[in-house]
């Protein structure tokens, strides 16, 4: 098929010359000029994407599509506007982005069940501290924690266990039996709402009890912990970690203890005993003394509570809550492992690493920085840190070219006020650590046909020298091409012009063929292509064939 273009003189009394071949495109567009075909290459701006179809744009909400379909199916219109008067045969290459999801395996590790160790569980290990000290390997312990705490595992299962490391040998001193942290743990607590609209919420670096929205309001919320195991253990202390603003009755709010309440239950049909501790008003996170906690060897639930009126509306901000007994005690490292259910036993899972509290301190603890609050967020991107985290960290910092890392990190998310358990997919290009891009600049080429853009998957492709060659051996010695194909041997081109050497539109399509074959043998059904030849016509010259890959063969379009 050859390509037409019309040409129209137009005196306009003075010349415009324009250097950028697509400005010219749309001069003569602009100039109300019909019968322009044109190859046209276009991508589309933030505002393409954003603006409302009557002002040219796509209505999106976002500069990206996620699907292909969806670019299919709004693209047309779009370039119809865009380009009124290009006539049929006409193809724009349209550059967008496109959104691909998450790399594949990565959800499975961000999704994972999460088993939290208990104190009882690091003393299943041998161990006599609530963690694990820095010689031992925790991938070794774990499987053995996991087999007796998940009955019924089944193969493929993924579980992501969350454990404490001391950084050095711990002494002896008050050891945490149970601490709360906040977000953290904010989603394992019962948040019951008893009066009022506002409560109990998760913010990036603690829980926040609050009755203000535009004003004081009344309110009474109730944050309720799991049910603590407090058996065999004596000498128990308590300590809270908090921020106290704006308050002008102490009795609004309490730390209160029942063990009597039952999970799902009415807290108000539970018998509850406050915690005395020091209510001055703080106005920054204070970490109260150890208060004296006589609930040894009884089975308790821990409560916040916080009430409101309409005239007095306080705000308590809770970092963490601790109860403590004598034992060994020293700083240690969050930290987490998945395991993988395999042959019927927990292995540590290759291929992927999950921060730890260390990790987020490495890379900064001021305000904005991931170790302020050991986490994540939108303000506080991943892909700002982690590169540089991964390029510095053993074993990581000497990754080989490909390498591949899943990383599983906490994230806070203000769309849910709650912490996210996220996961991306990083590879060494280059020599260095790279994000795995879940949005991908891509193309998509349209042609104008019957008036309509249609999506278009043509290829043009113009023949070089050792394509003539290629056919020519290859029909030397087939019937009928004999003598054809020994002039195009002898000539480099194609006659077109008559007698026994002529190539027909039949045989030129036969000789493409071998062309697209060798050229792109994987192609896909339906798939098109544009082939420009040399021909003698008689005279140099060029030709355009149209060809379509259909039941596995190439063949004229």
């Amino acid at each position: 098929m050859k390509r037409i273009y019309y040409l129209y003189v137009i005196i306009l009394g003075s010349i415009v010359i324009g250097c950028n071949p697509l400005e010219d495109i749309n001069n003569e567009i602009n100039a109300n000029n019909p019968g322009v075909v044109e190859e046209v290459q276009y991508t589309l701006t933030d505002d393409d994407y954003t603006d409302d179809i009557e002002d040219g744009g796509l209505g999106l909400d976002r500069t990206r599509f996620d699907f292909e379909d969806d670019a299919k199916t709004m693209l047309p219109d779009f370039l119809s506007e865009k380009y009124p008067f290009l006539s049929d045969g006409s193809t724009v290459k349209v550059g967008y982005n496109l959104f691909r999801g998450s790399a594949e395996g990565v959800s499975d590790y961000s999704g994972a069940d999460i088993y939290q160790l208990s104190n009882a569980d690091y003393a299943s290990t041998g161990s006599d501290a609530f963690g694990f000290y820095p010689n031992i390997d925790a991938n070794d312990e774990i499987p053995a924690v996991l087999d007796a705490a998940i009955a019924g595992a089944a193969e493929g299962d993924i579980v992501l266990a969350k454990y404490e490391q001391y950084f050095e040998d711990p002494e002896v001193g008050l050891a945490n039996v149970y601490q709360a942290s906040f977000p953290a743990n904010f989603d394992d607590f019962e948040n019951i709402d008893v009066l009022g609209a506002e409560g109990w919420t998760s913010q990036s670096g603690y829980a926040q009890g609050s009755g203000f929205n535009g004003g004081a309001l009344a309110n009474e919320d109730w944050l309720i912990s799991p049910e603590i195991d407090l058996t065999g253990i004596t000498n128990l202390k308590f300590q809270i970690n908090q921020e106290i603003d704006f308050l002008g009755d102490p009795s609004l709010f309490d730390v209160l203890i029942s063990t009597d309440y039952t999970t799902g239950g009415d807290p108000m049909a539970a018998t509850w005993t406050a915690v005395s501790f020091d209510k001055t008003m703080f106005g920054s996170m204070s970490l109260s003394e150890d208060i004296d906690f006589p609930y040894g060897g009884a089975t308790i639930h821990v409560a916040l509570k916080y009430s409101s009126t309409d005239s007095d509306s306080p705000r308590w901000r809770v970092e963490s809550f601790a109860i403590k007994t004598i034992g060994v005690t020293g700083d240690t490292n969050r930290k987490g492992a998945h395991f993988v259910y395999d042959g019927g036993e927990w292995e540590s899972a290759d291929g992927v690493y999950y921060l730890s509290s260390a990790d987020y301190d490495s890379m900064g603890e001021s305000f904005g920085q991931p170790g302020r609050f050991n986490s994540f967020s939108s303000s506080t991107h991943n892909d700002d840190y982690l590169p540089t985290f991964l390029s510095l960290k053993e074993p990581f910092a000497f990754g080989q070219e490909e390498d591949e890392l899943i990383v599983v990190y906490d994230y806070f998310s203000g769309s849910c006020d709650c912490l996210q358990v996220r996961g991306d997919l990083y590879s060494v290009i280059g020599g260095e650590w790279v994000e795995y891009q879940s949005t991908i600049a891509t193309t998509l080429q349209f042609g104008l046909e019957d008036g309509v853009w249609v999506p278009d998957n043509t290829i043009r492709y113009t023949l070089v020298a050792s394509d003539y060659d290629l056919v020519a051996s290859a029909l030397l010695t087939e019937p009928g091409f004999e003598d054809a194909a020994g002039n195009l041997n002898s000539f480099g081109n194609f006659n077109r012009s008559g007698g026994s050497t002529n190539w027909s539109d039949e045989m030129v399509i036969t000789g493409l063929a071998i062309v697209l074959d060798n050229l792109n043998p994987d192609a896909e059904e339906g798939q098109k292509y544009i082939v420009t030849i040399d021909t003698w016509a008689p005279g140099d010259s060029t030709e355009d064939f149209s060809l379509i890959k259909t039941g596995g063969e190439w063949e004229a379009n």
